[in-house]
């Protein structure tokens, strides 16, 4: 602890911009001979298969995906999800799309059964990401992965293990990373005109709960309940907790790893830290009791500590929707982003070393990068490594980990990397 009281702005910098270096190396340098032997010409097409095909799955990741079938010579061949009506959807798309029918199917094995099947996109629920990326890997699928990529360490262990000795390609959803006005952002922190950062925050409210908009009729004939719940709890069919899933414990964490993440993550981008030292959590369901008994919080609030000597903070209200907002505060200005997906500007204002050369309050740069999914392809056919690895989403999925773990507790949690171990300090 000694250490982040003491680390200078000068080291901070230098830690930093050899974090971006690393960064801008990784994405140019090639990959291991295993996943060299996985790269894909620029002849030989990319048959996709999708895993979840809710509002994510379609009007996500295919719809991110359709610009560049044509382009990247990309195709979808398979579709896979528990519920009938939903599958129907995706493959209505593929059709619109590709000219052709999608093989359909309720089991995530099945689809990976497919021939000639090369790739695959996950959106399936939380609390599946790690054993459908694990099972992908193990495959010898290339993959793209939603965040939060796990629930537990121990499954995130064996998925990045997996993902690490199959040598395949895979990108997570956490795609404020390819979003140019944070590509920009990342950029300007870089040159370290701000000096070093003491805590950096995210406020994300809304007037009610994000899973209450996903709540539909579903009919129990419609759905392999048994592929929904895997290793989850068994209970009876409930179309509530099937379609307002992330808003049960048992099969998502709420707002912090399915909100959280994306800021996470995203301030790793920008300074190049990686793993927080600890973390505290306190929460609880104080506004929206009502007769589906939702059990995930719809008010938290996570704090975490750095070993580059700062803070990070992230607050959910969803008792009230103003106040949304991003700050990074530094030791020479601020970084301020109105929103959660909006430019960001910089001020000298509040910080006690400022010099001089941030002058007034200016927009930050946007600097153009290829889109999230369209990196991805990219990155199959070139051995690069994109732009969300798979190291990026272990950092990030350790993270939210520790505030679940921390908020369950009531206990402070700290992470040792050498492990690769969350526990109580």
């Amino acid at each position: 602890m000694a250490q982040e009281r003491t680390l200078s702005r000068r080291s901070f910098v230098k830690a930093a911009a050899t974090g971006a270096s690393l960064a801008a190396v990784t994405s140019s340098v090639r990959l291991t001979a295993a996943q060299q032997s996985r790269v894909l010409g620029a002849n030989e097409r990319i048959h996709i298969g999708q895993i979840g095909c809710g509002s994510r799955g379609i009007g996500a990741h295919m719809k991110s995906i359709q610009p560049h079938l044509k382009t990247l010579n990309a195709d979808f061949v398979a579709v896979c999800d528990p519920w009938r009506v939903a599958r129907e959807a995706a493959n209505t798309k593929v059709k619109e799309w590709c000219g052709h029918e999608a093989v359909m199917t309720p089991s995530y094995q099945e689809l990976l059964a497919v021939k000639d099947l090369d790739a695959v996109c996950i959106a399936s629920c939380d609390h599946q990401h790690t054993a459908h990326l694990e099972a992908a890997a193990k495959a010898g699928k290339h993959i793209y992965v939603e965040k939060p990529m796990a629930m537990h360490m121990d499954k995130l262990i064996r998925a990045v293990d997996a993902v690490k000795a199959a040598g395949v390609c895979v990108q997570v959803g956490t795609n404020m990373r390819s979003v140019p006005f944070n590509a920009g952002t990342r950029e300007f922190f870089q040159k370290g005109l701000l000096g070093k950062p003491s805590r950096l925050e995210q406020c994300r409210n809304s007037e009610r709960p994000y899973w209450y908009g996903y709540v539909k009729p579903v009919k129990k004939e419609d759905v392999d309940w048994k592929e929904f719940l895997m290793d989850a709890p068994q209970r009876d069919f409930d179309p509530v907790r099937y379609s307002g899933w992330y808003g049960y414990r048992d099969y998502s964490d709420g707002p912090v790893p399915g909100l959280g993440s994306h800021f996470v993550d995203l301030m790793h981008f920008i300074t190049g830290a990686t793993f927080p030292s600890s973390c505290v959590c306190l929460g609880g369901t104080y506004t929206w009791k009502d007769q589906n008994k939702f059990d995930c919080p719809d008010h938290v609030e996570a704090l975490w500590t750095y070993p580059e000597g700062f803070m990070m903070a992230y607050s959910t209200d969803f008792g009230n929707g103003s106040g949304s907002r991003i700050r990074m505060g530094c030791e020479k200005g601020t970084i301020n982003m109105d929103g959660v997906w909006s430019e960001a500007t910089v001020t000298p204002l509040g910080g006690p070393k400022r010099d001089g050369k941030v002058r007034g309050e200016q927009k930050i740069k946007a600097v153009e990068c290829p889109d999230h999914w369209q990196d991805w392809l990219q990155c199959i056919r070139s051995g690069k490594q994109p732009v969300a690895s798979i190291d990026a989403g272990f950092q990030h999925a350790v993270a939210v980990i520790m505030a679940m773990m921390a908020f369950d507790t009531g206990k402070r949690m700290i992470y040792d990397p050498a492990k690769r171990e969350v526990r109580e300090g």
